[in-house]
């Protein structure tokens, strides 16, 4: 079993958290987003995973040199080989899936990178493919999928009147990558674009439904996003619910605390301090990380910042920040955001 990630996109509604590293690479309670899918994906399979291909955007969007290693490092840490691939040039989905065709042969998942997910299904690989969807209210702001007797007859890219409430969540299984290759091969060869004049996935499957290729839907219990900054915090409430559901040790042994509170569910990293405070619930800390006379909740904060006197919620917090909540004077990047409650 292979998986290819596609992760080019330039990450523009999370800004600024994403203007140093792909958005998959953003840490949600001690795990980036892309290794929590790839762990779910490999639970729902069932199979060994020997190759796994992220195909990130050009190296001048200013991500670390370590990027490519980064993400080789969590692909063997699942017992696979990483693989990296550059998109140049953003021209859809299918091209994108075009750059790691090497990988395109013999049962192949296809996992777009700005989501997690939660599923007790089983992967039936009795069919040609399967499309991982969650039924949802919404239908009209995402591609649909319209089925008979279970098998997926249709799929209709952001409906403008009714068809279908089931969701496609962005993750495929290809019984057979090679056909996938030659569909978007087919595309590019013959420049047919889909919306947007862009190379799109959706028009590789509809080609290989009506050539009789059987398509059924693996249905997700729960479907996080992570597309912006409202989404990702409330994704991250989801991951600390279920980490501790599941009876995960959310709290480092090296956490410093004087005279604080910590209320669950929070993740605190390796040597985090935190002194006269207030945490949780829904609070991800990550390692080295100072909290000083200060109430957080429902926020995420990264490695190696300082916070003092400050009364924060609803947050994202980068890495390296200095925070005091009595400031007269700021340092703030592009795209940064301060906010009062209306």
């Amino acid at each position: 079993m292979k998986i290819i990630i596609p992760m080019a996109g330039v990450g523009s509604r999370l800004r600024p958290h994403t203007l140093t590293i792909p958005k998959p690479l953003t840490v949600i309670a001690g795990k980036t987003i892309v290794e929590r899918l790839l762990e779910e994906i490999k639970t729902v399979v069932g199979q060994q995973v020997t190759d796994i291909g992220f195909i990130i955007g050009p190296v001048t969007k200013g991500f670390p040199e370590s990027t490519s290693d980064d993400l080789k490092a969590i692909a063997e840490s699942l017992g696979a080989t990483g693989h990296v691939f550059v998109q140049e040039h953003a021209l859809g989905t299918a091209h994108a899936i075009h750059q790691a065709r090497t990988l395109l042969d013999g049962p192949v998942v296809v996992a777009f990178a700005d989501t997690i997910f939660k599923a007790d299904f089983t992967l039936d690989n009795t069919y040609d493919g399967v499309i991982w969807v969650k039924k949802i209210d919404n239908p009209e702001k995402f591609g649909v999928v319209k089925l008979s007797d279970g098998v997926i007859t249709d799929f209709i890219e952001k409906p403008t009147e009714f068809v279908s409430d089931l969701a496609i969540i962005g993750i495929y299984y290809f019984k057979e990558g090679q056909q996938l290759q030659l569909e978007i091969d087919h595309l590019i060869d013959h420049n047919i674009t889909g919306k947007g004049g862009e190379y799109q996935l959706t028009d590789a499957l509809e080609n290989m439904r009506i050539k009789g290729l059987k398509f059924v839907p693996g249905t997700v219990n729960d479907w996080m996003d992570s597309g912006f900054r409202e989404a990702t915090i409330e994704t991250n409430q989801k991951v600390l619910m279920y980490e501790m559901q599941a009876g995960k040790s959310l709290v480092s042994e090296t956490v410093k605390s004087d005279n604080s509170q910590i209320i669950p569910p929070c993740y605190i990293g390796k040597d985090v301090v935190l002194q006269n405070s207030k945490i949780g619930p829904y609070v991800s800390i990550g390692e080295g990380t100072t909290i000083i006379n200060s109430t957080v909740s429902n926020t995420m904060i990264q490695n190696k910042s300082v916070i003092q006197h400050a009364t924060i919620k609803d947050s994202m917090i980068g890495n390296h920040v200095k925070y005091d909540g009595r400031f007269t004077s700021v340092s703030l990047g592009d795209y940064s955001e301060l906010t009062l409650d209306e």
